[in-house]
């Protein structure tokens, strides 16, 4: 019988704090957490084997359950929870919350600490996270009266999820955890220095909405805040009555579909040419739950200089942070939009849109001329990922690492749907792949579910593959092995005058070894002729796969916008 089940059955039954925890969260609905184990957390671990509604995964370090609940919130749309102890379980936790924050990702940590008594002798395992996180995350709690947990827990779920998602954090002293709760669990939460705003300004829409009827070349930027709102379908049919073009995030990748002939890429340093001229010469820009940052705009001086800019966020804080905004509209990307569709009428930019239409093959030419100067025979990934895309039709749910196999999967991987592309996008966080794309399976176990990665990042949290074989999940791992640290690299052939230094992955295991230790098929690639037959082989298996595809280290990424240039100044080949 659950803790939940308990209460229920018996009201005046006396929890202690561990156990109120895990009530909570049944309460939330939570049915996956992921943990690390250690001495401060040891009676909510005894009261989370106690529930039955509640499946807990051992992850092999405590930054992999951070990346795992936050693959999860993405893929699940719920928010994640993650566990860890004191001291270094907690510190562990540092690089996955604010992967999370940066990226706007619902998440729910728990941390155990030493007793109160303790607190500020320098004790065992004893550290101030709280103190440590208080800027990587949306609030951080530590919890000093038992009583107060059943009302933290609920805000901490209310924060994490509302307004701008983001990571919350739960400090939990082990006396506390032990010690009887006689608090009830709140049914509502008011929070009175916490408003999130959903509507928006009435009167700032009906001028957004001016400005874009009088358009000649509006553009449309949207961002992963499109998703978390699950404004997709909204958005298209704003596309369709502004007859506007489509300039998609990295995280904002599945806002719009691919096929759509509004969709014109993603926009940004890396990339496509369409998006990037478009937003250089539009004179309207529509920027719906996306926040400006410089992967985007190159030099902002240069960035849609002609336009004026509409900005919807649901975050105030960053409405003008970046870019200033003409219309600054604060609120819920669906809800904005519904308005907005009510007074706007049907526009036609035929002359804008052909305009853009010509631009288009900028992108594959610049990668066909890289291709016609390599060496016969040679595998370039993209060839991988283009395959990857017809092969799968955009359903599967990809998640990547960060570096050049990053940029690639965004260029070439077209997910059709909300948290079918996975990526730690403000953060750029490597080693993020493959623990995402545990918690992405755990969260849809019917998926197919597919980690791009590159043989720097995959070394960084490689050890989670013993997750992903305990918990028996069917994740394809393609490696772009290049054996160097390729984005690196790339970096240093523009700014340190191809000096190369620091990058070489020597020393890199033998992948079909590290797959056997693992019990993965695998499978290796080098030629091109390979790709289609060797791909459908490996997404056939009914287990853990790794594809293995061999790639030369001077493969490069384009376009590519430098330091200090506009987004119409692009590098589109050697």
């Amino acid at each position: 019988m659950s803790v939940l089940a308990e209460i229920k059955d018996t009201e005046n039954r006396q929890l202690n704090g561990a156990q109120a925890i895990i009530a909570c969260l049944e309460l939330e609905q939570v049915d996956t957490v992921f943990s690390y184990p250690g001495g401060a957390v040891l009676s909510i671990f005894e009261a989370l084997r106690e529930s039955n509604k509640i499946k807990n995964v051992l992850t092999r370090t405590e930054q992999g359950a951070t990346h795992a609940a936050s693959g999860y919130a993405r893929a699940s749309g719920k928010a994640g929870v993650c566990i860890a102890t004191s001291g270094p379980g907690a510190t562990n936790l540092v690089t996955g919350l604010p992967t999370a924050y940066m990226d706007s990702i619902p998440m729910v940590a728990i941390t155990g600490q030493v007793s109160t008594a303790m607190i500020g002798t320098d004790a065992f395992q004893e550290i101030d996270i709280t103190g440590i996180t208080r800027p990587i995350v949306k609030h951080s709690y530590l919890v000093t009266n038992v009583n107060d947990l059943p009302q933290v827990i609920k805000e901490a779920f209310y924060l994490a999820t509302t307004g701008r998602p983001g990571p919350v954090l739960v400090d939990v002293p082990k006396n506390v955890a032990d010690s009887l709760c006689k608090a009830a669990i709140p049914g509502q939460i008011d929070l009175p220095g916490y408003k999130p705003t959903f509507k928006g300004h009435q009167l700032k829409i009906q001028n957004a909405c001016k400005l874009l009827q009088a358009a000649k070349k509006p553009l449309i930027y949207a961002g992963g805040g499109v998703i978390s709102a699950r404004a997709e379908e909204l958005l298209q049919k704003l596309a369709h009555r502004l007859d506007a073009p489509v300039a998609v995030t990295l995280l904002g990748k599945a806002a719009y579909p691919f096929r759509d002939g509004y969709y014109i890429g993603m926009l940004g340093i890396h990339g496509a040419p369409a998006a990037n001229l478009a937003v250089s010469e539009c004179d309207v820009l529509l920027a719906v739950g996306a926040r400006f940052d410089d992967r985007v705009t190159g030099n902002v001086a240069e960035f849609a200089k002609e336009a004026k800019i509409i900005h919807v966020d649901v975050d105030p804080a960053e409405i003008g942070k970046n870019v200033p905004a003409d219309v600054p509209i604060v609120g819920d990307a669906a809800a904005i939009i519904e308005v907005m569709l009510d007074f706007l009428e049907q526009s036609e930019h035929d002359v804008w849109r052909a305009k853009i239409e010509s631009w288009r093959p900028l992108h594959s030419d610049a990668y066909d001329a890289n291709l016609a100067g390599a060496a016969n025979g040679q595998l370039h990934f993209r060839e991988v990922l283009q395959a990857l895309n017809r092969q799968t039709k955009g359903k599967a749910v990809v998640t990547t690492d960060v570096g050049q196999h990053q940029m690639v999967a965004a260029q070439f991987y077209h997910a059709r749907q909300g948290g079918g592309f996975i990526s730690s996008g403000g953060l750029g966080t490597m080693g993020y792949g493959l623990p995402a794309a545990v918690g992405a399976q755990l969260a849809r176990p019917e998926a197919l579910v597919v980690c791009i990665t590159g043989d720097g990042s995959f070394q960084m949290t490689m050890n989670e593959l013993a997750t992903a074989k305990a918990q028996r999940l069917p994740i394809k791992v393609i490696l772009s092995n290049n054996s160097n640290l390729g984005m690196v690299r790339q970096l240093q052939k523009y700014y340190s005058e191809e000096h190369y230094f620091g990058i070489d992955l020597e020393g890199n295991p033998d992948f079909a070894k590290i797959a056997e230790a693992y019990d993965m098929a695998y499978f290796r690639l080098e030629r091109p002729e390979d790709v289609e037959a060797t791909l459908q082989a490996a997404l056939a298996c009914d287990r853990l796969t790794l594809v293995e595809c061999l790639i030369a280290k001077e493969e490069m990424v384009y376009p590519m916008v430098l330091n200090g240039k506009g987004l119409s100044e692009m590098v589109v080949a050697e």
